[in-house]
């Protein structure tokens, strides 16, 4: 830090001055990429989806490519511009930039812009991941199922702009930085990976009967209820932000839910099929990139149509020993999915076959588990907090870095 502060008493005595994006550059739209079009080799192109799924804040190098025949009426990103993904169905993503570092122009799909600008590439980006700009962006952001913000929203975000010489000893510890928190959180997964490992062993263990010697039923006949939801019209923008968590598919993942991402209002559940579950169902999601996965709520929820709420009969079945039996059975229950995406539906779920012990050995059983779980997937404990922490700490002097004082005059 005493470094940048040299730097800053040096070049900008009276402050760092704090301008708005448009001020500093141009946003250009994308245009007219599709995945199709996508080839092994030719003019290298950025598809906006890409962007947080596949880059890191700056690359020199692109995953796709498309002919130049197709690249030539397409917009470009040149070296140093800012690619950034504006629509997404999650708040994280939308806005995410990568610095395209690259000699050759690259070709950048629609509900992407490039940025243009005279500051160091790897700076902006930087900026673009700081609080200070997520907090900005927030109020720009439109939709409710997919959330888009656009260039000229953009425009308006203020960030911090010191001389270019602050701007590279900024980007020297961030990347430096960077290098060691990614060695030692790739030290970390290793580990993590090893306990998934060892957890799987035992639940495959725990979870092997003697089929003639346990009840074998279909999941149906140890519920009391089952039932899916519903979701309220888009057009409608009373419907949502009220004060009803409201659980979609994409928050299902081997896990608890205690919150959702989403919440619907009194006029949205009564003009829609949503419907309050109690706590402790047994959540399978059936449609999308998280069919077959299940979840368990500890919280009276509503649901959209793609989850099967299983309402346990707690005479009969325990339901931490239900999670982890369907949880266990991932794989199989995908494999009855049907289309690109493996979807399942409410009667393949209820006609799945579970091996039911007594309900003290069910309990028995859930309990070992849950201490493996809690070990390997609970962020509150164990190395999963420990990788989160690595995390924090990087954004803490991230933003702390990308934070100044005094303002220009």
């Amino acid at each position: 830090m005493s470094r940048i502060d040299e730097l800053i008493a040096e070049y900008c005595p009276d402050g760092v001055e704090r301008k708005a994006l448009g001020d500093l550059g141009e946003f250009v739209r994308g245009n007219g990429i599709q995945k199709k079009d996508f080839q092994d080799s030719g003019v290298g192109c950025i598809h906006y989806g890409q962007i947080y799924t596949y880059y890191g804040l700056f690359t020199e190098r692109t995953k796709s490519f498309i002919t130049s025949e197709l690249a030539e009426k397409r917009k470009k990103a040149y070296t140093g511009d800012l690619v950034i993904a504006t629509t997404s169905e999650n708040e994280e993503d939308v806005c995410k930039a990568c610095a395209w570092l690259g000699k050759e122009p690259i070709a950048v799909s629609g509900d992407a812009y490039v940025f243009r600008h005279h500051q160091n590439p790897k700076y902006m980006a930087y900026c673009f991941q700081s609080e200070l700009f997520q907090r900005q962006k927030k109020k720009f952001i439109t939709g409710t199922k997919v959330l888009r913000v656009n260039g000229e929203a953009m425009a308006k975000i203020i960030i911090p702009v010191p001389p270019l010489p602050v701007q590279e000893e900024i980007v020297r510890i961030l990347d430096s930085f960077s290098s060691l928190e990614a060695e030692l959180e790739a030290e970390l997964e290793a580990e993590l990976e090893a306990r998934r490992k060892q957890y799987a062993h035992y639940r495959d263990e725990l979870l092997t009967f003697d089929r003639e010697r346990v009840l074998n039923v279909a999941i149906q006949d140890i519920c009391v209820r089952i039932c899916s939801g519903g979701t309220p019209s888009s057009k409608r923008r009373d419907y949502y932000d009220g004060d009803i968590p409201w659980l979609r598919t994409q928050d299902v993942d081997f896990n608890v839910i205690d919150r959702t991402s989403a919440t619907i209002s009194d006029a949205g559940l009564k003009n829609s099929a949503a419907q309050w579950i109690p706590a402790n169902c047994v959540i399978v999601a059936m449609y999308g990139a998280t069919a077959a996965k299940v979840a368990v709520n500890s919280i009276p929820l509503t649901t959209n149509q793609a989850c099967c709420n299983l309402q346990l009969d707690e005479s009969k079945a325990d339901v931490r020993y239900v999670f982890h039996w369907l949880s266990n059975e991932y794989e199989h229950l995908k494999a009855l999915g049907e289309g690109s995406q493996s979807n399942i539906n409410a009667k393949k779920v209820k006609a799945y076959p579970i091996a039911l012990p007594s309900l003290e050995e069910q309990q028995r059983i859930a309990g070992i588990l849950d201490r493996f779980d809690k070990l390997t997937n609970d962020l509150s404990s164990g190395l999963p907090a420990e990788i989160e922490a690595r995390r924090r700490q990087y954004e803490y002097y991230r933003d702390r870095l990308l934070s100044f004082d005094r303002l220009a005059a």
